[in-house]
């Protein structure tokens, strides 16, 4: 291990052990800085079946199979914002957001999923809202596809059907048309391919090693000839930005052995470099270490070709550059360890990326096991991105922390804190081009798997109540002060 990385890996271990409030980076964000709040369209709206909506996915999965949710629950009513327009929006005034990240329900706006019919109510209900906010001074940020893709396009495969890319297009261009021009900034995706396609989650193809590749690869294609629809048609008149939201955890080596250590660089490439390379990296494409391992088990698995699908030169040229920006869903980080060669009996995408993931038991937890407190890992991820994409301009669209929904939220506020001081030390001390900060979530909301089980919202939905009530949390109080005097103003509740 060279002494670089030792001292890397060192300081990882120091600054995620114990943190004090005196450790806090108390600068000011730049003045340009922007600070919003996010929530997705199946997760708030509710409203599942009314005025011509369409089914959805998830929709359909969780009237099917509500045994799959953890509380056997569905987002039918969820926190109802479909009927609570200016009262929502009213929230995000008192908040002080610069701006606001939602999602557009395909299902809402094509109930069909294609553009032979547009539900005027779909139309009424977006403009809206966007026109609420805007009146309030706030930007909205529209994410095309979180997730909620109609059941009538699954059934043609989903994104794992190359058809779905011109589909995409003509669903694009009918959300740019109609609030476009009120709206500054747009992401395609919601990037989910890891989920769904290797297991039974919606969409649930569960053909691991295959469906994930193809899912990918339909994407990277939709989101470029969407960003070229807007770049080539829109932009000149509505002068906006566009780009892609990738999720990405830190993924640290566990010890400093060379093989934990390529395992850890194999994670980073796998699980965040193998959307974002195409789009972001100068050369485009795939990283080199998955197309290698793709095809090093394709190959022995008896494959006359790599499962991987390929680009070719004219794609990449196509697809590379094709952002304004680069959209980040950060919130823990993972130890990794390599691990021995798994049999080449069948495709697995957990077999190409042949590592173990593991959480330091030391790191202070949330009300969901798989997400720890690990700050100095968002500053890590933030150096990596710089380092390996060229410091595009980054704007976190999610970062945020689960409990069980007190109002008296300790443990959120404290997360809020420590993420938003090492981003500061990224924009500060490593000059990374971080432009913006979105808190998940506006409110608590239907968690995907985990229904109602975990809260991430800094507002409190009562959920038995029909009128869906909200409460501010303490960290909604919190993170307004944070974006009035856009520096971090209240000592840590308590040590971590």
């Amino acid at each position: 291990m060279t002494v670089v990385l030792l001292s890397t890996f060192l300081l990882f271990l120091l600054t995620t052990s114990r943190i004090h409030s005196e450790d806090l980076n108390t600068k000011y964000f730049p003045e340009n800085f922007l600070f919003g709040v996010a929530s997705s369209a199946y997760q708030i709206e509710g409203a599942w079946n009314e005025s011509g909506k369409g089914e959805s996915i998830w929709d359909h999965f969780t009237h099917k199979h509500p045994e799959r949710v953890r509380d056997r629950s569905n987002a039918d009513i969820a926190c109802d914002s479909y009927h609570k327009i200016k009262e929502d929006v009213a929230l995000l005034k008192e908040l002080g957001v610069d701006f606001y990240r939602f999602s557009i329900s395909w299902s809402r706006l094509l109930p069909t999923g294609h553009v032979n019919y547009i539900n005027p109510d779909g139309i009424r209900y977006y403009n809206e809202l966007i026109d609420e906010l805007v009146a309030n001074g706030i930007k909205p940020m529209v994410t095309l596809n979180h997730w909620d893709l109609p059941l009538n396009l699954q059934k043609l495969g989903g994104w794992t059907n190359y058809f779905l890319v011109d589909i995409f297009v003509d669903f694009a261009r009918v959300a740019f048309e109609n609030f476009g021009d009120r709206v500054p900034y747009w992401i395609t995706f919601n990037s989910g391919c890891d989920v769904g396609y290797g297991t039974d989650q919606p969409p649930g193809i569960n053909q691991s090693g295959i469906a994930e590749y193809l899912c990918v690869h339909v994407t990277l294609k939709a989101h470029a000839r969407v960003y070229y629809l807007y770049d080539k048609e829109f932009r000149k008149t509505q002068k906006g930005q566009i780009g892609m939201t990738i999720d990405g955890k830190w993924y640290e080596p566990k010890t400093d052995a060379k093989e934990d250590i390529e395992a850890a660089t194999r994670a980073r490439e796998f699980l965040v470099g193998w959307m974002m390379h195409a789009i972001y990296h100068k050369d485009g494409g795939y990283p080199q270490v998955v197309k290698d391992r793709i095809a090093y088990r394709s190959k022995h698995e008896t494959f006359p070709i790599s499962r991987l699908p390929q680009f070719t030169p004219e794609e990449i040229d196509y697809i590379k550059g094709t952002y304004d920006f680069l959209g980040l869903n950060i919130y823990t980080t993972n130890l990794v360890s390599d691990r021995e060669e798994d049999p080449f009996d069948e495709p697995s995408y957990e077999k190409d990326l042949r590592i173990e993931v593991t959480q330091d038991p030391s790191w202070p937890t949330s009300n969901a096991d798989w997400l720890k407190v690990v700050p100095q890992g968002a500053r890590n991820l933030l150096n990596w991105l710089k380092d390996n994409y060229g410091n595009p301009p980054i704007i976190i669209t999610e970062n945020g922390y689960a409990d069980k929904g007190q109002l008296d939220d300790t443990g959120r506020m404290n997360y809020y804190q420590l993420y938003l001081s090492a981003v500061l030390d990224a924009i500060h001390d490593d000059k990374v081009n971080v432009i913006a900060y979105t808190a998940w979530s506006f409110l608590d909301n239907f968690e995907w798997l985990d229904g109602y089980t975990q809260k991430f919202g800094l507002h409190h939905i009562d959920f038995d109540d029909p009128d869906r009530p909200r409460t501010p949390k303490q960290s909604a109080k919190m993170y307004k002060d944070i974006i009035s005097h856009r520096r971090l103003t209240v000592d840590l509740k308590e040590e971590l």
